[in-house]
């Protein structure tokens, strides 16, 4: 159980990351004032039947004249307060997240479910735009089990792109999958020196077989299942997932290919790629037990633009070899390039050369620095997601490693991109100072792709619609094999939910 299961104890409050004065740079005429009326409220989290594990909408400042804000009108300008008429007490923790730059995100997590909620927006007690929002309901939480029974009316509530040209590219190389066939010859070919989950999902029902000895991070895996059938109904499909950092078939597209799903690709194997591990857990522990997450890191960007630190900054560890050769640039240039390790692991011979150590960054100062180095770690650096969320210009390794987002990225649009072996780094962070304007709307775009196609409602989207065309290309019928275990839904003693879609699933 994870600490965010707690917070029902907390009394309902209204709380703000990011301790902050409002952001206007020197010199610059006062910010406007926004007015009640004119102020613009939306986002999934004003929809009864999106369920996520941290609801959220947005917030933008608009004044008298009808101009949106583009500076913090002060973090605490605008109350939320979310009540059921029904409930005395609801058990809903609520942050208000100031992005100061004009705009705040909402964000909510339910701790039971209700017949109905009320969101009220308020701007010194006056009503804001629609408000209240009223979810005629029943609004169910994270933790109830009431899968939406057809899988297109679930993705019509959540918004899902009609596709993801990354499923689309990896499921290109298969006209069909055979479950029975996969079941043997997978473990044969890889289950003595990987490490493997085998997955069975029938009757929306979770089965797992584990091989190799290193399964530990098998709990992202059964996290994100369990939480997409309890929202919506999967079909019986079978697959197998590889935990560890480096994708696993090496075949040629030509060759008969195994199917594993993995967290990370690469240009050299045909692996199926999924949100990382990492991103994954930071949607389902959202206002839970992480704290950096695709919606915290908007309400810590770090100064605005013109105070940054004109400085490239990376912190770190020694897992790959161009990591050491950036620690040699900063120490050749250390007015450019601001980069040094945390720890010491793969390298350890050379920590005297590359050393001593640094202490740990909070993620969110990273942002103090206008320019920010992405590097290769084993596989792909899985910070990428926050750092282009951030309000810092990204520049990026040129790598054959890829996350399930990143050919969608476009160099010198969403990023700077850089030599594998960081032979223009120097370069580029001139040509960065050179054309100041250029850099920060390289940084704003890749700033805006990152809140548009890698929040919380996107990925399970991203998870359902891979499972979905997968499925369509088993041959044979799935099935619970030998040695497989049920993966239990958490039990929920505290606030269990009433599922007013169980007589609609029974007649199916």
């Amino acid at each position: 159980m994870s600490a965010g299961r707690y917070f029902w104890l907390l009394p309902f409050c209204v709380s703000v990351i990011g301790h902050r004065q409002p952001r206007t740079p020197p010199g610059a005429p006062e910010a406007s004032v926004p007015a009640a009326a004119n102020t613009l409220v939306w986002g999934p989290g004003l929809e009864e039947n999106i369920v996520l594990p941290a609801r959220f909408f947005y917030i933008q400042a608009v004044d008298s004249s009808g101009k949106n804000l583009t500076t913090s009108p002060g973090e605490k300008s605008f109350e939320v307060k979310i009540v059921s008429p029904s409930e005395p007490f609801t058990r809903i923790w609520i942050q208000v997240l100031d992005r100061q730059d004009g705009s705040f995100l909402v964000r909510y997590r339910m701790y039971a479910t209700y017949t109905d909620l009320h969101i009220n927006v308020l701007l010194q007690d006056n009503h804001v735009a629609k408000s209240p929002f009223i979810l005629k309901g029943p609004v169910y939480h994270e933790g109830c089990l009431c899968p939406q029974p057809i899988g297109s009316v679930w993705e019509a509530h959540m918004h899902c792109p009609q596709s993801f040209a990354q499923i689309d590219r990896d499921l290109s190389l298969y006209t069909s999958v055979d479950p029975d066939l996969n079941a043997e010859e997978i473990p044969q070919r890889f289950g003595l020196r990987q490490s493997l989950c085998h997955y069975t999902i029938k009757d929306n029902k979770v089965y797992v077989k584990t091989f190799g000895e290193h399964v530990g991070f098998r709990i992202f895996m059964d996290a994100i299942l369990l939480s997409l059938t309890r929202k919506v109904r999967l079909p019986d499909l079978e697959f197998f997932v590889n935990l560890g950092d480096w994708p696993l078939e090496k075949r040629k597209p030509t060759d008969r290919l195994h199917p594993i799903f993995s967290w990370c690709g690469s240009n050299n194997t045909r692996d199926i790629v999924m949100p990382t591990y990492d991103l994954t857990e930071s949607v389902l522990e959202t206002m839970g037990r992480v704290s950096l997450d695709m919606m915290s890191v908007q309400a810590n960007t770090g100064p605005l633009w013109p105070e940054k630190n004109a400085t490239a900054f990376w912190r770190g560890r020694d897992s790959r070899q161009e990591r050491l050769e950036l620690v040699k640039l900063s120490r050749a240039h250390p007015d450019v390039i601001d980069a040094a390790f945390t720890n010491f692991f793969f390298f350890k011979h050379d920590e005297s050369l590359y050393g001593p150590l640094v202490k740990h960054v909070s993620f969110f100062d990273f942002f103090k620095y206008k320019y920010q180095i992405n590097l290769d770690g084993t596989v792909a650096a899985y910070r990428l997601p926050y750092l282009l969320a951030g309000d810092s210009v990204v520049f990026k390794q040129d790598s054959d490693y890829y996350e399930h987002f990143y050919k969608e990225l476009r160099p010198w649009e969403h990023y700077i991109p850089v030599r594998a072996d960081l032979g223009d780094l120097l370069e580029k962070i001139q040509w960065a100072r050179d054309h100041d304007d250029e850099a920060k709307k390289i940084a704003l775009a890749g700033q805006h792709f990152a809140r548009s196609h890698l929040m919380g409602d996107s990925i399970f989207c991203y998870y359902f619609k891979l499972f979905e065309a997968y499925a369509k290309l088993q041959v044979t019928e799935p099935k619970i094999r030998n040695d497989m275990e049920l993966v239990e839904q958490p039990a929920d003693d505290l606030f269990p939910c009433s599922c007013h879609r169980a007589m609609v699933k029974d007649e199916l």
